[in-house]
């Protein structure tokens, strides 16, 4: 293709844009296809690796830029800092992120120079992976936000989730790219491509039709309450007895329910301080109804030096979950003590909670077992695969309040989606602001509250057991199978490479 220097770059911006466009709320899947392509050719064309990393780099500035435009609303209209302050922190951190794109760019076409450039499109997938599973999983506490197999919840794609999860999705996805890739390159093997694209789609329809778990139950009736309590008065001492009467009307209003369910910190009130005047009488009116109901609020540890944030259930039992895996910046601080002294000077006021730990018994409501995952925990697979398949039902609730009318309620959702896909569960997902919803375990919303409205969204939901595949072997097994297989083919190319070729 026939693109200057600053052309290759302008189109890695812009196809990192285009990749923000397949995602949720604008969900055109087809464009991770085109976007990655556009990418994979800008770094095919890189004269050097540092080339690529720039492209790399422009990338996933022009994704995270646009993409979480959210960041700005959070700090600033609900954060507390100014305009300028705002601004600044989400560049830094839309530069921050797009770094890794860079370093997969560097890595793939550094690799591919020291072998042979014509390779590059087989390493692309490889380093792609295990660079967006450190991103998602270990760096930071892991920030999984658009990894691609996101993208592809409605697709055929969607197939494979169950028996590969994220990665080995995410991973058929980019071999598909790849392919196109050099079949535009090489104008070569264009049959045979063609038809192993052919193949990978048919399958993965074929598979959306597989029902890996079973029923275990009657179906039970949940309720999820979507209170609507804006950020900026929640807290507020002053509205403090007109939410909680907010949340018993809404409740009052579903006794019949067999779960109703209140989203993440609906109490604005540490646990001590509510248990006797609040928590006593709503329990009691929960277990004469014969309802089971699950609040959340915060606690704190008996020495009162640790703060937890917490999901409690009230009815014919009570249990608590301790949430476990934070968010980053938002309920803890990390790379202390630089970051509190940062957010000390420019006058931005955060969480400071403890994890709960791991191995957390299951709360039971309406007679089955759930995973309890709270607000950013439903991003990650390994907070729900220990559960199962003990648990049910996935139940997770949130505030997405913090980003106002943004990008990120969609997005979150998105992701939340795939949890359900990945376990074979129903998912309950109550949240403050939207969206509220319940999640088949095809993927599919089932039912949607509308955001910034008061809201009941009533459904039954049918308690599931089995495992899926991907259940079984979690991420660990799939991201090994995937570095043998890059052994081996990389050992298959050396020989072809060393090989002497044949002389007429």
């Amino acid at each position: 293709m026939n693109f200057s220097k600053t052309q290759w770059n302008l189109i890695s911006f812009i196809a990192g844009i285009l990749l923000t466009l397949s995602f949720a709320p604008f969900n055109y899947a087809y464009l991770t296809l085109i976007s990655l392509v556009f990418l994979f050719l800008s770094w095919h064309y890189s004269e050097t690796p540092k080339q690529a990393a720039f492209r790399g780099f422009l990338y996933g500035l022009g994704l995270f830029g646009f993409g979480v435009t959210w960041v700005f609303v959070s700090i600033y209209f609900y954060g507390g800092a100014n305009i300028y302050v705002a601004l600044f922190m989400a560049l830094v951190f839309a530069t921050f992120w797009a770094l890794f794109p860079a370093l997969t760019a560097y890595i793939s076409v550094k690799i591919a120079f020291l072998t042979d450039k014509r390779l590059l499109f087989g390493i692309i997938p490889f380093v792609w992976i295990f660079i967006e599973y450190y991103r998602g999983f270990w760096f930071l506490n892991g920030f999984p936000w658009f990894q691609v197999a996101y993208s592809q919840l409605d697709s055929a794609y969607a197939g494979f989730v169950p028996i590969i999860g994220v990665y080995g999705t995410g991973f058929l996805i980019l071999m598909t790219v790849s392919i196109i890739s050099y079949m535009l390159m090489r104008q070569r093997y264009l049959i045979t491509n063609t038809v192993i694209i052919f193949i990978l789609l048919t399958t993965g329809y074929g598979l959306k039709y597989i029902e890996w778990t079973y029923p275990i139950g009657l179906p039970i009736k949940i309720t999820l309450i979507q209170g609507n309590i804006s950020q900026d008065q929640k807290w507020l001492p002053e509205n403090f007895t007109k939410t909680l009467f907010s949340y018993q009307q809404m409740t009052a209003n579903n006794w019949s329910s067999d779960v109703i369910i209140w989203p993440e910190t609906a109490i604005p009130a540490y646990l001590h301080t509510v248990e006797a005047p609040f928590l006593i009488p709503l329990a009691e009116k929960a277990r004469a109804n014969n309802t089971d109901l699950i609040v959340s609020l915060a606690a704190k540890s008996e020495d009162g030096l640790e703060t937890y944030n917490t999901v409690l259930t009230l009815g014919t039992q009570r249990g608590m979950y301790k949430k476990n895996h934070l968010l980053p910046f938002g309920e803890y601080l990390p790379l202390q003590p630089f970051s509190g002294w940062v957010l000390k000077t420019i006058g931005v006021t955060l969480g400071n909670f403890t994890a709960g730990g791991e191995n957390q018994p299951l709360l039971t409501a309406g007679r089955y077992p759930f995973a309890t995952s709270i607000c950013y925990e439903d991003a990650f697979a390994s907070e729900v695969l220990p559960t199962l398949p003990e648990a049910s039902y996935l139940v997770n609730v949130t505030n997405d309040a913090w980003f106002g009318n943004s990008f990120e309620p969609y997005q979150h959702m998105q992701i939340a989606r795939m949890r359900a896909l990945e376990s074979g569960r129903y998912l309950a997902r109550s949240t403050n602001t939207g969206l509220t919803g319940f999640v088949a375990p095809n993927g599919k919303i089932i039912k949607q509250a509308p955001l910034f409205e008061p809201h009941t969204l009533t459904h039954k939901v049918t308690p599931m057991g089995g495992l899926t595949p991907y259940a079984r072997m979690g991420d660990e097994i799939i991201l090994a199978a995937l570095f043998l297989l890059m052994l081996v083919l990389s050992l298959y190319a050396k020989f072809q490479l060393l090989k002497p070729q044949k002389t007429k």
